[in-house]
Protein backbone atom coordinates (compact mmCIF):
# COMPACT_ATOMS: atom_id res chain seq x y z
CA UNK A 1 0.00 0.00 0.00
CA UNK A 2 1.46 3.44 -0.21
CA UNK A 3 -0.30 6.75 -1.97
CA UNK A 4 0.54 7.46 -5.98
CA UNK A 5 -3.15 9.15 -6.58
CA UNK A 6 -3.56 11.74 -4.79
CA UNK A 7 -7.29 12.46 -4.13
CA UNK A 8 -9.44 15.13 -2.92
CA UNK A 9 -12.44 14.93 -0.41
CA UNK A 10 -14.65 15.76 -3.83
CA UNK A 11 -13.02 12.97 -5.85
CA UNK A 12 -13.73 10.33 -2.50
CA UNK A 13 -17.15 11.71 -2.04
CA UNK A 14 -17.90 10.77 -5.80
CA UNK A 15 -16.48 7.27 -5.52
CA UNK A 16 -18.66 6.58 -2.53
CA UNK A 17 -22.01 7.83 -3.92
CA UNK A 18 -21.96 4.67 -5.89
CA UNK A 19 -22.01 2.62 -2.17
CA UNK A 20 -24.66 2.26 0.25
CA UNK A 21 -22.16 3.51 2.87
CA UNK A 22 -23.51 6.99 3.95
CA UNK A 23 -21.60 9.77 3.58
CA UNK A 24 -17.45 10.25 3.47
CA UNK A 25 -16.51 11.81 7.29
CA UNK A 26 -12.80 11.39 6.69
CA UNK A 27 -10.24 9.91 4.86
CA UNK A 28 -6.14 9.67 5.60
CA UNK A 29 -3.66 8.24 2.83
CA UNK A 30 -2.02 5.06 3.96
CA UNK A 31 1.89 5.11 3.12
CA UNK A 32 2.88 1.63 3.97
CA UNK A 33 3.55 -0.77 1.30
CA UNK A 34 4.67 -0.02 -2.48
CA UNK A 35 2.04 -1.28 -5.22
CA UNK A 36 -1.34 0.42 -4.96
CA UNK A 37 -2.58 3.84 -3.44
CA UNK A 38 -4.73 3.16 -0.40
CA UNK A 39 -7.19 5.47 1.38
CA UNK A 40 -8.41 4.85 4.51
CA UNK A 41 -12.15 6.23 4.82
CA UNK A 42 -14.17 6.88 7.58
CA UNK A 43 -18.34 7.50 7.83
CA UNK A 44 -20.66 7.43 10.29
CA UNK A 45 -21.22 4.09 10.98
CA UNK A 46 -18.22 1.85 9.30
CA UNK A 47 -14.53 2.32 8.07
CA UNK A 48 -13.84 0.94 4.65
CA UNK A 49 -10.51 0.82 2.77
CA UNK A 50 -10.34 2.56 -0.80
CA UNK A 51 -7.71 0.66 -3.46
CA UNK A 52 -6.74 2.64 -6.57
CA UNK A 53 -4.95 -0.14 -8.79
CA UNK A 54 -1.70 0.88 -10.32
CA UNK A 55 2.00 -0.08 -11.55
CA UNK A 56 2.05 -3.61 -11.73
CA UNK A 57 -1.37 -4.61 -11.52
CA UNK A 58 -3.24 -4.81 -14.35
CA UNK A 59 -7.19 -3.63 -15.28
CA UNK A 60 -7.86 -6.68 -15.97
CA UNK A 61 -6.77 -8.60 -13.15
CA UNK A 62 -8.83 -6.85 -10.49
CA UNK A 63 -11.84 -8.65 -10.91
CA UNK A 64 -9.58 -12.01 -10.43
CA UNK A 65 -8.58 -10.52 -6.71
CA UNK A 66 -12.00 -9.40 -5.88
CA UNK A 67 -13.89 -12.76 -6.55
CA UNK A 68 -10.97 -14.66 -4.55
CA UNK A 69 -11.30 -12.17 -1.31
CA UNK A 70 -15.01 -12.82 -1.57
CA UNK A 71 -14.41 -16.56 -2.14
CA UNK A 72 -11.78 -17.10 0.40
CA UNK A 73 -14.02 -14.95 3.13
CA UNK A 74 -17.08 -17.21 2.76
CA UNK A 75 -14.65 -19.77 3.39
CA UNK A 76 -13.60 -18.49 6.97
CA UNK A 77 -10.66 -16.71 5.52
CA UNK A 78 -10.40 -13.33 7.70
CA UNK A 79 -9.23 -11.21 4.47
CA UNK A 80 -11.32 -8.07 3.36
CA UNK A 81 -14.68 -8.35 1.83
CA UNK A 82 -15.06 -6.25 -1.22
CA UNK A 83 -17.84 -3.85 -0.88
CA UNK A 84 -20.69 -3.69 -4.04
CA UNK A 85 -21.80 -0.92 -5.89
CA UNK A 86 -25.25 0.14 -6.08
CA UNK A 87 -25.13 -1.62 -9.49
CA UNK A 88 -23.83 -4.59 -7.88
CA UNK A 89 -20.61 -4.09 -9.65
CA UNK A 90 -17.58 -4.39 -7.17
CA UNK A 91 -14.75 -2.26 -9.39
CA UNK A 92 -15.05 1.55 -9.91
CA UNK A 93 -13.39 4.31 -11.21
CA UNK A 94 -11.69 7.20 -9.36
CA UNK A 95 -8.82 9.72 -11.11
CA UNK A 96 -9.41 7.68 -14.25
CA UNK A 97 -7.76 4.50 -12.67
CA UNK A 98 -9.84 1.24 -11.71
CA UNK A 99 -10.44 1.40 -7.76
CA UNK A 100 -12.70 -0.75 -4.99
CA UNK A 101 -13.94 -0.62 -1.16
CA UNK A 102 -13.39 -2.84 0.69
CA UNK A 103 -14.05 -3.78 4.76
CA UNK A 104 -11.61 -2.55 7.63
CA UNK A 105 -9.65 -4.94 9.21
CA UNK A 106 -9.14 -3.99 12.69
CA UNK A 107 -5.52 -4.94 13.97
CA UNK A 108 -2.09 -4.18 12.82
CA UNK A 109 0.90 -5.85 11.52
CA UNK A 110 3.19 -7.31 13.78
CA UNK A 111 7.32 -5.77 13.74
CA UNK A 112 8.09 -7.81 16.87
CA UNK A 113 7.43 -11.49 15.80
CA UNK A 114 7.28 -14.18 18.59
CA UNK A 115 6.41 -18.14 17.94
CA UNK A 116 2.99 -17.53 18.65
CA UNK A 117 2.53 -15.19 15.85
CA UNK A 118 4.59 -18.03 14.15
CA UNK A 119 2.47 -20.77 14.72
CA UNK A 120 -0.61 -18.78 13.62
CA UNK A 121 0.47 -18.07 10.49
CA UNK A 122 1.57 -20.93 9.38
CA UNK A 123 -2.29 -22.97 9.98
CA UNK A 124 -3.31 -19.64 8.11
CA UNK A 125 -1.32 -20.05 5.01
CA UNK A 126 -2.26 -23.64 5.35
CA UNK A 127 -5.76 -22.83 5.12
CA UNK A 128 -5.71 -20.16 2.98
CA UNK A 129 -4.65 -22.73 0.38
CA UNK A 130 -7.05 -25.47 1.37
CA UNK A 131 -10.28 -22.77 1.20
CA UNK A 132 -8.78 -21.59 -2.01
CA UNK A 133 -8.18 -24.96 -4.05
CA UNK A 134 -11.12 -25.18 -5.69
CA UNK A 135 -12.03 -21.85 -6.63
CA UNK A 136 -12.86 -21.54 -9.99
CA UNK A 137 -10.78 -18.58 -11.45
CA UNK A 138 -7.08 -19.05 -12.24
CA UNK A 139 -3.90 -16.65 -13.33
CA UNK A 140 -0.71 -17.16 -13.91
CA UNK A 141 2.05 -16.03 -11.84
CA UNK A 142 3.70 -13.03 -13.88
CA UNK A 143 6.80 -12.95 -11.71
CA UNK A 144 8.11 -16.55 -11.58
CA UNK A 145 10.93 -17.44 -14.19
CA UNK A 146 9.61 -15.65 -16.69
CA UNK A 147 9.08 -12.65 -15.07
CA UNK A 148 12.26 -12.62 -13.36
CA UNK A 149 14.32 -12.35 -16.46
CA UNK A 150 12.03 -9.26 -17.53
CA UNK A 151 12.50 -7.67 -14.56
CA UNK A 152 16.59 -8.09 -15.04
CA UNK A 153 16.78 -6.79 -18.17
CA UNK A 154 15.67 -3.89 -16.77
CA UNK A 155 17.97 -3.09 -13.78
CA UNK A 156 21.16 -4.96 -14.76
CA UNK A 157 22.60 -2.14 -16.21
CA UNK A 158 22.01 0.12 -13.10
CA UNK A 159 21.87 -2.50 -10.42
CA UNK A 160 25.44 -2.23 -9.48
CA UNK A 161 25.12 1.30 -8.14
CA UNK A 162 22.70 -0.31 -5.52
CA UNK A 163 26.17 -2.60 -4.35
CA UNK A 164 28.85 -3.60 -6.40
CA UNK A 165 28.24 -7.44 -7.95
CA UNK A 166 24.51 -7.26 -7.52
CA UNK A 167 24.08 -7.68 -11.15
CA UNK A 168 25.88 -10.96 -11.37
CA UNK A 169 24.61 -12.13 -8.49
CA UNK A 170 20.80 -11.90 -9.91
CA UNK A 171 22.27 -13.02 -13.37
CA UNK A 172 23.65 -16.16 -12.11
CA UNK A 173 20.56 -16.71 -9.20
CA UNK A 174 18.39 -17.02 -12.53
CA UNK A 175 20.47 -19.65 -14.29
CA UNK A 176 20.48 -21.64 -11.90
CA UNK A 177 16.85 -21.46 -10.60
CA UNK A 178 16.15 -21.63 -14.52
CA UNK A 179 18.01 -25.10 -14.33
CA UNK A 180 16.38 -26.44 -11.08
CA UNK A 181 12.90 -25.21 -10.73
CA UNK A 182 10.67 -27.94 -9.49
CA UNK A 183 8.04 -28.81 -12.33
CA UNK A 184 5.64 -31.13 -10.36
CA UNK A 185 4.45 -29.87 -7.00
CA UNK A 186 1.34 -29.38 -5.34
CA UNK A 187 0.15 -26.37 -6.37
CA UNK A 188 -3.00 -24.02 -6.62
CA UNK A 189 -3.85 -20.31 -5.62
CA UNK A 190 -1.58 -18.63 -3.71
CA UNK A 191 -0.96 -15.20 -1.85
CA UNK A 192 2.59 -14.84 -2.78
CA UNK A 193 2.75 -11.64 -0.64
CA UNK A 194 1.89 -12.66 2.99
CA UNK A 195 4.89 -10.21 4.79
CA UNK A 196 4.26 -8.98 8.47
CA UNK A 197 2.76 -5.96 7.42
CA UNK A 198 -0.11 -7.41 5.43
CA UNK A 199 -1.17 -9.92 7.95
CA UNK A 200 -2.92 -8.44 11.19
CA UNK A 201 -3.16 -8.97 15.15
CA UNK A 202 -5.33 -7.84 17.50
CA UNK A 203 -3.67 -8.37 21.29
CA UNK A 204 -1.61 -11.24 19.39
CA UNK A 205 -4.72 -13.28 17.97
CA UNK A 206 -4.03 -13.08 14.14
CA UNK A 207 -7.00 -11.01 13.33
CA UNK A 208 -6.96 -10.61 9.69
CA UNK A 209 -4.88 -11.01 6.41
CA UNK A 210 -4.66 -8.25 3.21
CA UNK A 211 -2.94 -7.51 -0.11
CA UNK A 212 -4.23 -10.33 -2.72
CA UNK A 213 -2.87 -8.00 -5.13
CA UNK A 214 0.32 -10.80 -6.44
CA UNK A 215 -2.50 -13.53 -5.80
CA UNK A 216 -1.97 -16.72 -8.63
CA UNK A 217 -1.65 -19.62 -8.99
CA UNK A 218 1.72 -21.38 -8.03
CA UNK A 219 3.06 -24.19 -5.47
CA UNK A 220 1.72 -23.99 -2.15
CA UNK A 221 4.69 -24.61 -0.90
CA UNK A 222 6.66 -21.08 -2.35
CA UNK A 223 4.29 -19.64 -1.35
CA UNK A 224 5.02 -21.19 2.44
CA UNK A 225 8.65 -20.10 1.30
CA UNK A 226 7.96 -16.49 0.43
CA UNK A 227 6.37 -16.41 4.31
CA UNK A 228 9.80 -18.08 5.68
CA UNK A 229 12.22 -15.70 4.16
CA UNK A 230 9.75 -12.52 5.33
CA UNK A 231 9.09 -14.07 9.19
CA UNK A 232 12.01 -16.07 10.02
CA UNK A 233 14.74 -13.66 10.04
CA UNK A 234 15.71 -11.04 12.38
CA UNK A 235 16.33 -7.44 12.00
CA UNK A 236 19.75 -8.17 11.13
CA UNK A 237 18.32 -10.16 8.35
CA UNK A 238 19.68 -13.45 10.15
CA UNK A 239 18.43 -16.97 9.96
CA UNK A 240 16.12 -17.75 12.84
CA UNK A 241 15.57 -21.43 12.97
CA UNK A 242 12.80 -21.75 15.48
CA UNK A 243 10.63 -19.42 14.12
CA UNK A 244 10.93 -21.65 10.57
CA UNK A 245 10.43 -24.99 12.64
CA UNK A 246 7.54 -23.48 14.08
CA UNK A 247 5.89 -22.03 10.87
CA UNK A 248 6.58 -25.59 8.77
CA UNK A 249 5.62 -27.84 11.41
CA UNK A 250 2.23 -25.43 12.22
CA UNK A 251 1.39 -25.86 8.54
CA UNK A 252 2.32 -29.78 8.41
CA UNK A 253 -0.52 -29.89 11.16
CA UNK A 254 -2.59 -28.83 8.55
CA UNK A 255 -1.87 -29.31 5.38
CA UNK A 256 1.29 -32.21 5.12
CA UNK A 257 3.73 -31.37 3.45
CA UNK A 258 5.18 -34.22 1.17
CA UNK A 259 8.90 -35.59 1.09
CA UNK A 260 9.22 -34.13 -2.34
CA UNK A 261 7.98 -30.52 -1.15
CA UNK A 262 10.66 -30.62 1.64
CA UNK A 263 13.36 -31.99 -0.61
CA UNK A 264 13.28 -28.82 -2.59
CA UNK A 265 12.67 -26.04 -0.06
CA UNK A 266 16.26 -24.41 -0.38
CA UNK A 267 15.95 -24.13 -4.28
CA UNK A 268 12.14 -22.54 -3.25
CA UNK A 269 13.60 -20.43 -0.54
CA UNK A 270 16.57 -18.96 -3.24
CA UNK A 271 13.57 -18.49 -6.14
CA UNK A 272 11.26 -16.44 -3.20
CA UNK A 273 14.31 -14.66 -2.01
CA UNK A 274 15.17 -13.68 -5.95
CA UNK A 275 11.58 -12.72 -6.62
CA UNK A 276 11.83 -9.92 -3.78
CA UNK A 277 15.06 -8.93 -4.58
CA UNK A 278 14.42 -7.91 -7.81
CA UNK A 279 10.93 -6.00 -7.57
CA UNK A 280 12.59 -3.99 -4.75
CA UNK A 281 15.75 -3.48 -6.92
CA UNK A 282 13.36 -2.43 -10.06
CA UNK A 283 11.16 -0.04 -7.40
CA UNK A 284 14.62 1.60 -6.12
CA UNK A 285 16.12 2.25 -9.15
CA UNK A 286 12.27 3.75 -10.65
CA UNK A 287 11.16 5.61 -7.59
CA UNK A 288 8.28 8.03 -8.68
CA UNK A 289 9.26 11.59 -7.11
CA UNK A 290 5.37 12.56 -6.82
CA UNK A 291 4.79 9.65 -4.42
CA UNK A 292 4.31 9.41 -0.79
CA UNK A 293 5.97 5.61 -0.44
CA UNK A 294 9.43 4.95 0.67
CA UNK A 295 11.03 1.50 -1.43
CA UNK A 296 12.09 -0.82 0.17
CA UNK A 297 15.52 -2.31 0.57
CA UNK A 298 16.87 -4.63 -1.69
CA UNK A 299 19.59 -5.05 0.45
CA UNK A 300 17.98 -7.57 3.31
CA UNK A 301 17.15 -9.57 0.13
CA UNK A 302 20.62 -9.95 -0.76
CA UNK A 303 21.64 -11.07 2.63
CA UNK A 304 18.72 -14.09 2.46
CA UNK A 305 19.69 -15.16 -1.00
CA UNK A 306 23.48 -15.58 0.23
CA UNK A 307 22.01 -17.53 2.78
CA UNK A 308 20.17 -20.09 0.53
CA UNK A 309 24.26 -20.80 -0.98
CA UNK A 310 24.82 -22.31 1.81
CA UNK A 311 25.17 -25.84 1.43
CA UNK A 312 21.55 -27.29 2.36
CA UNK A 313 20.91 -24.84 4.99
CA UNK A 314 17.31 -25.55 5.75
CA UNK A 315 18.18 -29.86 5.81
CA UNK A 316 17.53 -29.54 9.32
CA UNK A 317 13.99 -28.31 8.96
Amino acid sequence: MAVYTKLSKADISEFLSEFEVGKLTSFKGIEEGIENTNYLIQTPAEKFILTVFEKRTKAEDVPYFMKLTEWLSDRGIPCPRPIHRKDGRVIGEVAGKPAVLVQFLEGQGRPNVTHYHIRQLGALVANLHLAAADFPMERPNALSLSGWQELFTRVEKKADSITPGLAKLMGDEIDFLAKNWPKDLPAGTVHTDLFPDNVFFKRDDLSGVIDFYFSCRDFWMYDLLICLNAWCFNGLHQFVPARARILLQSYHGVRLILPEERAVIPVLGRGAALRFLLTRTYDWLHRDAGAVVTPKDPLEYVAKLKFYHERNPLSPL
